[in-house]
């Protein structure tokens, strides 16, 4: 048990022995001290009952309390005794007394009965009933002040503090990121020798910001720079900053600072500082958090308040640069923005090898293939797949892992895990013709990635089956040409299934909504829509690495809007056109890519080339 879990139990087990000590006090001390003190005679309560000195009286299982009248009371006798008027007084009960309530009653006395008590679970009861309510209080603050802390422990930051070598990530642990390096490796230099750089002036940037696409190793890339520095390393998170109360982000930026100044050299990583950082409202905009605003206000006073060359370096990342504050990205705060794109082709291949170092690989595994195939891949998405590979390995007892692990590995990331769904003779034939189609019209133009694999198994996305196009290199500019034939490629299916079954089916959906995006895309952002000319009509959003969906610009008439409209549906069009063309002309080769799929469930890319080549030459 740590220490927090047992200090918790600590204080929860001293709670209840001090309210068991007060239940004692009061039973066993408190209330016999009082009742001794008041105690008189049965028959001295008998007389007072009989000369009309009780006011009232409370008849219990073991003890009768009752009251005399006070001196001027109504009601009150002439010989009262002066001296007991109007007080209280307790004295035992006599079961025998048979008479007493019709006694009480012939004095005009006013008597109720005490309920039989409970015993001791009743009274502990009675006390901790009213006491729950402030201990669930105090036990939830406990446990938001981390066991037990002062309260004062709201404002203390959360950063976690590593070593430099016990963030366990140096660049060695890091591929295909050369350019990325060189830039952190001046960070790293500065830090272990600043009196080099100011000799000559120079001034050690204050803030790192470190911007890319998800996945691409930014957070890995921080905790190498203090590997590699072997300095001190403070990691947060933005949403860390941000409480309920107010002013409780302020206070802890401040107290990770100061944490910071007193450790330097060292390096300071804010993981997702969109969450604070966002552009501030401008004047008469609503205001939505001002909370996060008055964090975001002391992030830019401390960073602006640090001394040159103080040898504290802040390092952050996010993948939504375009909504950062400006006043978080000028100079003198984040000075510097690194972008850490997706890997090169060649840098897929470094971080294979790096994720693949600890496994056993069979002779037959080629990370080159591998690192050519999956253009588009991060490094998270490259270390998946070879773990995806090794656990399909371990489920068949191998004791290597082998390119075939890989390619299973890969077709389950991309298409999703097959599922053994029972299909009806027509809906696999019919899936068969629009799978059969998209492979061929990919394997019939030249300017689209190779078919390596089709399946009419359907998988746990939602498709009943896929076909599997591998880019063989890295594609950095696409041509009108090129996006045409992608869209025709998409249509294929559709277009197999006008020919063969004369009706489209629900089954091109998807490939209608990629489609639809390319050619619009084509229309609004590249300008390739000759009815509207060289011209952008959506706003600019800055970095776009989410993948979101730009909007046209407000500006926009309704008039330019239809004919955006009317341009994607022509360039649609014009595709369905060219995949119907390539299918009718290779209808032969259609029809035994779909029968062999319909017995073998899969056909790869080579078989096709195949059939293809067999009915050309015929």
């Amino acid at each position: 048990m740590d220490k927090k879990h047992r200090q918790l139990r600590f204080s929860l087990a001293y709670f209840f022995v001090a309210l068991v000590g007060m239940w004692l006090f009061q039973v066993l001390i408190f209330q016999p001290l009082l009742i001794q003190a008041q105690e008189v005679p049965y028959s001295q309560f008998r007389q007072d009952v009989a000369k009309g000195y009780v006011k009232e009286v409370t008849l219990g299982e073991e003890r009768i309390f009752f009251t005399l009248y006070d001196v001027g009371e109504p009601n009150a006798p002439e010989d009262l005794p002066a001296d007991r008027a109007g007080y209280t007084f307790n004295t035992v009960t006599v079961p025998e007394d048979k008479t007493l309530v019709q006694d009480l009653l012939d004095a005009g006395v006013q008597f109720r009965a005490e309920p039989p008590g409970n015993g001791l679970l009743v009274t502990l009861l009675g006390w901790i009933i009213p006491v729950l309510p402030f201990a669930l209080i105090w036990y939830f603050l406990y446990k938001r002040m981390g066991g037990g802390q002062h309260i004062m422990s709201f404002a203390k930051s959360r950063a976690r503090e590593l070593t430099g070598e016990l963030t366990g990530v140096t660049f060695k642990d890091i591929g295909g990121l050369e350019e990325v390096e060189y830039e952190l490796k001046e960070i790293i230099e500065f830090l272990k020798n600043p009196e080099h750089f100011t000799k000559l002036g120079a001034k050690l940037p204050k803030g790192v910001l470190l911007v890319g696409p998800p996945g691409t190793g930014k957070t890995l890339l921080a905790k190498a720079t203090a590997g590699e520095a072997g300095v001190p390393f403070f990691s947060i998170s933005g949403s860390d900053f941000v409480e309920m109360f107010v002013g409780v982000g302020a206070a802890r930026v401040r107290d990770l600072f100061e944490q910071a100044k007193k450790k330097a050299p060292c390096i300071v990583f804010i993981d997702e500082i969109d969450t604070i950082g966002q552009a501030r409202a401008s004047a008469g905009a609503l205001r939505v958090n001002d909370e996060r605003e008055q964090t975001l206000n002391q992030l830019l006073t401390e960073m602006d308040g640090f001394e040159p060359n103080q040898g504290v370096v802040i390092m952050a990342a996010t993948n939504r640069p375009d909504i950062l504050d400006p006043a978080l990205l000028r100079p003198g705060r984040f000075d510097r923005q690194i972008q850490v794109s997706l890997p090169t082709e060649a840098g897929r291949l470094q971080i294979l090898h790096i994720h693949t170092r600890e496994m056993p690989l069979a002779p037959d595994v080629d990370l080159e293939r591998l690192a050519r195939i999956t253009p588009g891949f991060s490094g998270a998405d490259l270390a998946n797949l070879a773990n995806e590979a090794a656990l399909l390995a371990t489920r068949r007892n191998a004791d290597q892992v082998t390119m075939a692990d890989f390619e299973r590995a890969l077709e389950r990331i991309v298409a999703g895990l097959q599922r053994n769904v029972p299909l009806r003779d027509e809906v696999r034939r019919r899936v068969a013709y629009h799978e059969g189609g998209h492979a061929l019209v990919a394997a019939l133009q030249p300017d689209t990635p190779p078919v390596h694999k089709v399946s009419i198994i359907p998988t746990a996305k939602g498709a009943l089956g896929f076909t599997l196009q591998m880019p063989e290199e890295d594609q950095y500019l696409i041509s009108e040409n090129e996006l045409r034939q992608r869209i025709a490629v998409l249509l294929g299916g559709r277009a197999a299934e006008l020919l063969i079954f004369s009706e489209p089916s629900t089954g091109a959906a998807d490939d209608l909504q990629k489609a639809t995006q390319i050619a619009r895309r084509m229309v609004t952002e590249f300008g390739m829509a000759e009815a509207l000319g060289p011209v952008r009509y959506v706003a600019d959003a800055g970095a776009n690495y989410l993948g979101e969906q730009l909007m046209l610009r407000p500006e926009i008439s309704p008039q330019t809007q239809a004919q955006i409209d009317e341009a994607v549906r022509r360039l649609v069009e014009e595709a369905q056109e060219t995949a119907l063309g390539l299918l009718r002309e290779h209808m032969e080769a259609l029809h035994e890519v779909a029968e062999t799929l319909q017995q073998n469930e899969v056909i790869h890319g080579e078989e096709i080339q195949h059939i293809l080549e067999k009915y050309t030459h015929d």
